[in-house]
């Protein structure tokens, strides 16, 4: 993988975002001469056109990114790649239609970008068939050698058999540090040069996965190893990077401290963040006041009972403030006050509640408060007190997501199912702790642009 403002990007999908990218800037050019040659225009050089042709590719790239067309789903499978790619050069063009009215010159005419739809879908899709037909998905998959033969490195190999995963172990090596649960694992003192076989598997990487490190770390294997130019990790960074969150199970005190993460230089992005959150909070505000009008009519009209739900919330540092939402249960849905947590279908939701919590409507009040700098638009979710004492008391670290301002939307909730139990409050922290370790502006993009995605193809919603 690669990274990217401390963001791991794997190389298939940053190789098939720059074909795209080629592709959209050929589609669009290739649109321009097909249609001036049947109006008999003249086919002016390519440098008088060159800013409508970029501004098709950038557009249609960002949506391929906020539907998911780069996600697992869509690389695994032809046809949740069509189904992607149509909708996302669909909004792309239909934005690019709107633009035209305001900046003519900046967009292509709407006939050309018509044109250009059809032909980008087809090179699009006839890229996805080749790398599926003539690479294969492993191809791509890094070749890793795990170190350990125990729960850790049985757990890396279930992981590497889904066909999902970026990377395929092609050896298991028992280090002797406890008794072997993977069948395959090849006993190390069978090995008389461990460097020179790792080399003839043709590894790209090797995964350090010991139950016990004490007596067994195989520091001189590991150094010549390294010095083969072979890439070492140890199992807790090698999973936060496949999986994106940080693994509970396999970490410790000692790897948080030590580990890459919590830089002290992002403050000037969290300078940044605070401008962007009000900009983009103010323009909301203005823009989705009808709809919060209608919103606000249905939910009164329904049930008696206030319109704005306040409830009390975790923030920075451990700070309380309350959290607006649009009322989309009963009003008696928690008798006393005490917090309860939601249910798949929960009978306490209203009608109307069902439909705004669907389309993430009931959120749009939220904004007021990012305006008011107590939450931010990206961020982990802020849970209510009563909660974040049983869960801090029952989850390792679980204190350590409040070191980020709590957000509207989040890594977790871009990545996990809306989640209502001990476990998936335990999943979601794994994420929510990636987050504040790796925040960058450029997550943040990441994460609005797919939030996109999950509003269009929902996914958890209650």
């Amino acid at each position: 993988m690669i990274r990217l403002f401390k963001h791991y990007v794997p190389h298939v999908v940053l190789l098939l975002a720059l074909v795209d990218l080629v592709l959209l800037l050929a589609s669009a050019e290739a649109a321009w001469v097909l249609r001036a040659r049947q109006i008999g225009m003249t086919v002016e050089p390519l440098a008088n056109r060159y800013w409508p042709i970029l501004n098709f590719a950038a557009t249609l790239q960002i949506a391929m990114v906020a539907v998911g067309v780069y996600g697992s789903d869509a690389l695994q499978s032809l046809r949740f790649a069509a189904a992607r790619l149509l909708v996302a050069i669909s909004l792309g063009v239909i934005f690019l239609s709107v633009v035209y009215f305001a900046f003519p010159g900046a967009t292509l005419w709407r006939s050309n970008s018509l044109y250009a739809m059809a032909i980008a879908f087809v090179l699009l899709m006839v890229v996805r068939i080749l790398f599926d037909r003539l690479l294969g998905p492993k191809v791509f998959k890094r070749r890793v050698v795990v170190l350990g033969a125990g729960q850790r490195a049985a757990r890396l190999g279930r992981m590497s058999a889904s066909q999902k995963a970026s990377f395929r172990v092609v050896a298991h090596i028992d280090m002797g540090d406890c008794t072997p649960v993977v069948d395959t694992a090849i006993d190390r003192g069978t090995i008389e040069n461990l460097e020179h076989y790792i080399w003839q598997l043709g590894a790209n990487e090797v995964v350090l996965a010991l139950e016990e490190r004490r007596q067994a770390m195989p520091v001189n294997d590991l150094l010549r190893i390294r010095t083969l130019g072979v890439h070492v990790n140890e199992i807790s960074t090698f999973l936060e990077r496949e999986t994106g969150r940080v693994d509970l199970r396999s970490i410790n005190p000692s790897w948080l401290i030590f580990s890459d993460g919590f830089s002290s230089a992002r403050r000037l992005s969290s300078y940044a963040k605070r401008v962007f959150d009000i900009t983009v909070a103010a323009l909301l505000l203005l823009l989705t006041l009808p709809v919060m009008a209608v919103a606000a009519i249905a939910v009164k009209l329904e049930s008696p009972g206030p319109v704005i739900y306040r409830q009390q919330r975790i923030g920075l540092y451990g700070s309380q403030f309350d959290i607006l939402k649009f009322r989309s249960m009963r009003q008696d849905a928690e008798v006393g006050g005490k917090a309860v947590w939601a249910e798949k279908n929960d009978p306490r939701i209203t009608r109307v509640g069902r439909i705004i919590r669907k389309l993430r409507i009931d959120e749009l009040p939220q904004v007021w408060t990012v305006l008011k700098g107590e939450m931010s638009f990206v961020g982990p979710r802020p849970e209510r007190p009563g909660f974040v004492d049983e869960l801090s008391q029952k989850i390792r670290f679980y204190a350590e997501r409040h070191v980020v301002k709590p957000g509207i939307t989040g890594w977790a909730q871009i990545n996990y199912p809306y989640g209502a139990s001990l476990d998936d409050a335990r999943q979601k922290l794994e994420y929510d702790l990636y987050y504040a370790k790796n925040y960058t502006p450029f997550l943040d993009l990441v994460i609005i642009l797919q939030t996109i995605r999950v509003v269009l193809f929902p996914e958890g919603a209650r």
